[in-house]
């Protein structure tokens, strides 16, 4: 069979997407990036906020207008809250729900196909990442979330915690690096809680990593600050471990966050991001901020202003509060007015652009003294040489123009200036 897939949403999205097509070349079907050419459609929704289940419900739509003969499966977040006769509705073929997402691709091979081993399914191939000319690979290490955040409802669409073991994400990445992969990043839903019901944990899977992988870079999806022990932290010592994180603060008052149920305070939280900036060079923490939730007062929002000024993001992902039914949060009191949340949203954006250049303008200094290894992505022709765009350990962009096609190779770069957000380099002549 001929298979389209697609996602919306988060980075575990994109995640599981990779396995599937991976699971899918096995088993002698062939991936196509094109709808219209598929005998198969899968799509992986999303349903984190109101505006996702639309889009969800639009990609669905959209997906059979542009191939009505083309079988549609659906999973995901949306998939799994949205109601049996809604999802009738839109002539749906197949729903696989979040709990039977690891049976995605036996489930439509048997719905849709004669159970017949192909000739490919015994040649090994090289996953559907790597075909669409990325070198940077997601890797699912659990599902579920034990905690209950009062805005979230993917813990609810997701389920219980359950984790991949060791031994599987290790054989996954070292086939990943045999194609040539340089990059993984750990993914899933609560990621800090990886082996919460295998009896390990993310810092046993890290270490295993390390001593039975050769992958040149390792990098985490969100983590929540709350899970980040003194143990954990020593990984950064390994060079291979990106000197970057994600924690999603979600407010700087400390009010707000008890309303969001979260379990970290903003001093916590500050004197953890010190700490890693402080010990290692450069480290680069982004976060996300949800602006204008339900009671948040001007004296919350003033606090949350006069915290962020602390601080010293690389990257703030700044959303605007917005009401998801089946959420503890939908039924608090005192929503904040749209308009409200609009002018919060614009002063928190400035805020977040102006640290960001402080950030940038802070790594062309330090690259006077160590040149940053930049892992360089694919590249595209511009007036006789190759535009690149890449990424620094600690996850700045960069960019430069090379005589020589630099995609999938990383190299020690000079980075002279900063340009709308992004880093100006040069590949060292020594490479």
């Amino acid at each position: 069979m001929r298979i389209h897939l697609s996602a919306l949403g988060c980075r575990l999205n994109e995640a599981e997407l990779e396995q599937w097509a991976s699971a899918f070349s096995h088993a002698g079907d062939s991936v196509t990036t094109s709808p219209d050419e598929a005998d198969v459609m899968v799509l992986n929704t999303c349903a984190v906020t109101s505006e996702a289940v639309r889009k969800s419900r639009q990609r669905v739509q959209r997906l059979q207008r542009a191939n009505p003969e083309a079988k549609l499966v659906v999973s995901g977040c949306y998939s799994s809250l949205e109601s049996p006769s809604a999802l009738a509705e839109l002539g749906i073929d197949l729903v696989v729900p979040n709990t039977e997402k690891e049976k995605l691709v036996s489930l439509t091979r048997a719905t849709f196909q004669d159970p017949i081993m192909p000739e490919g399914a015994t040649v090994p191939s090289e996953t559907a990442l790597f075909k669409r000319n990325r070198h940077r690979a997601f890797i699912k290490i659990q599902d579920g979330c034990r905690y209950r955040c009062t805005f979230c409802i993917v813990t609810v669409a997701r389920g219980e915690e359950r984790s991949r073991p060791i031994e599987t994400i290790v054989k996954e990445v070292q086939q990943l690096q045999t194609q040539g992969i340089k990059e993984v990043v750990l993914t899933g839903v609560h990621v800090g809680g990886y082996g919460s019901d295998l009896d390990t944990s993310l810092f046993n899977l890290v270490s295993a990593l390390l001593s039975d992988t050769d992958i040149p870079r390792i990098r985490f999806a969100s983590v929540e600050p709350w899970d980040l022990s003194d143990e954990f932290l020593t990984l950064f010592a390994n060079p291979r471990i990106q000197p970057h994180m994600h924690l999603p603060l979600q407010s700087g008052s400390d009010t707000v966050l008890r309303r969001m149920a979260r379990r970290c305070k903003t001093q916590d939280f500050k004197q953890l991001t010190d700490s890693l900036q402080e010990q290692i060079s450069g480290f680069n923490v982004t976060t996300d901020i949800i602006v204008g939730f339900p009671g948040e007062t001007e004296a919350e929002w003033d606090e949350t202003l006069n915290f962020l000024n602390t601080m010293n993001f690389g990257h703030m992902h700044i959303f605007s509060y917005s009401k998801r039914d089946g959420t503890k949060a939908a039924r608090l009191e005192n929503h904040v007015a749209k308009s409200v949340r609009q002018a919060r949203s614009k002063t928190l954006h400035e805020l977040a652009s102006k640290q960001r250049d402080t950030v940038l303008h802070q790594a062309v200094t330090a690259a006077k003294t160590q040149l940053p290894e930049v892992l360089w992505e694919r590249a595209t022709p511009e007036n006789g040489q190759f535009r690149h765009f890449g990424y620094t350990p600690n996850y700045l962009k960069v960019s430069t123009l090379s005589p020589t096609d630099l995609s999938n190779e990383i190299t020690p770069t000079h980075i002279n200036a900063v340009n709308d957000g992004v880093l100006l380099g040069e590949v060292a002549l020594s490479r």
